[in-house]
């Protein structure tokens, strides 16, 4: 992503030929490597939720990703990136979610736009890292579930990292860790090894097959100064900067998984047979799946905008893509309820596809905020500017 000053949108959010290519790319990338038949033996095979902890995911497929240069795409071309558009972000994520790829793209991405907010040469280096194929998860937030910026529960004193950081997203499958921590009054950024010294990763039981999630726990974990990425009471405002592409990203990914259960429950109820009509023939079910339908229309229609708007509207980028956030998890919610129920009995099972997606969806309407949360933070941000 590379910055931009205020200007106006250009036609149709932007989307030229070089999205449109990533967007056919991905989609057939996604068809040939993993269907949905694939996607389930791989993260379903298991139907006890004891085991809820274990972290999924095809390692040579997500090499597949690493080669495609698909890291790179945010990231700008002063640290070796591609400098796409963050509309070339989001289409990617939204093929990635329409496919529930278990893999740390989403949180590797958004911690690119994150330390190309920082603009100093250690967040540049890792950046580069990025390039390089190593993947990243941001961790910040308290055991309350707090995603504002001040809010860390870690600390950092004489160049030790201490604390407990909670619901770190596909934390058992990255290489390193962005991580928000209080240096005396100051909130400061640094990048931490998955394998550092002093450093537990205790995973949680989740109810998304598709991610994993963990605490982690600080103990005198030492930070050299060439890891931390923001110069003293820059790291706010990076994190301001960045976040409306980290609700874009995950906008992007509920897209794309509503898309999945439109189509999948859609063709259910055109073949389905009951009482000698196929499903789709009864307005309980049609008018369902056109309300459905509308609703990933409108979502979308938010999630380009604000996805635009980073790259041309800065001063809008943060109402857009909270509205963005908040009309994709109320679709998600919705949709998700529809695509059990119009499945009927065969909908409740382990063995349906559908479930998959339904715990996706549930992980992604909470993560960095409901609906009810990003519209009480839009209320907060117009009534600031009046």
């Amino acid at each position: 992503m590379t910055a931009n000053t205020q200007t106006q949108q250009p036609k149709d959010f932007g989307f030229s030929a070089d999205e449109q290519a990533l967007t056919d790319v991905a989609s057939k990338f996604f068809q040939n490597n993993l269907p949905t038949q694939k996607l389930h033996s791989l993260v379903a095979h298991d139907s006890d939720l004891a085991n809820g902890t274990a972290a999924h995911w095809d390692r040579a497929l997500w090499q597949q990703i690493v080669d495609l240069g698909w890291l790179m795409i945010g990231i700008p071309e002063r640290s070796g990136g591609l400098g796409m558009s963050a509309v070339a972000v989001a289409t990617l994520l939204e093929q990635a979610g329409r496919a529930a790829l278990p893999g740390p793209l989403l949180p590797t991405l958004n911690v690119g736009f994150i330390l190309d907010a920082c603009r100093n040469d250690n967040a540049d280096a890792a950046l580069s890292l990025i390039c390089e194929g190593k993947t990243f998860s941001y961790a910040s937030c308290d055991q309350f579930g707090s995603w504002e910026h001040a809010t860390s529960p870690l600390t950092l004193i004489d160049g030790k990292l201490n604390g407990v950081v909670h619901f770190v997203c596909d934390a058992q499958k990255v290489d390193y860790f962005l991580v928000n921590a209080k240096q005396g009054d100051d909130v400061t950024l640094m990048i931490v090894p998955a394998d550092s010294e002093g450093l537990s990763i205790e995973p949680n039981a989740i109810i998304d097959l598709t991610r994993d999630q963990a605490r982690l726990r600080f103990d005198q974990t030492p930070i050299p100064e060439q890891q931390i990425v923001t110069a003293p009471g820059k790291a706010t405002v990076a994190l301001q900067l960045a976040t409306p592409a980290l609700l874009v990203t995950i906008s992007a990914d509920m897209c794309g998984a509503a898309e999945w259960q439109l189509q999948t429950t859609t063709e259910y109820a055109r073949t389905r047979q009951q009482f000698d009509r196929t499903l789709g023939f009864f307005q309980a079910v049609k008018h369902p799946l056109v309300d459905f339908m509308v609703a990933i229309d409108m979502a979308r229609s938010h999630l380009y905008n604000a996805a635009c708007a980073i790259d041309f509207e800065p001063d809008n980028a943060e109402q857009y893509a909270r509205m963005a956030k908040a009309a994709a998890s109320d679709m998600a919610a919705f949709g998700s309820k529809k695509s059990v129920q119009l499945h009927g009995g065969i909908g409740f099972t382990w063995e349906c596809f559908v479930h998959i997606y339904l715990k996706r969806q549930l992980y992604s309407q909470v993560f960095l905020g409901d609906a009810v949360h990003h519209r009480a933070k839009l209320a907060e941000l117009l009534l600031n500017k009046n």
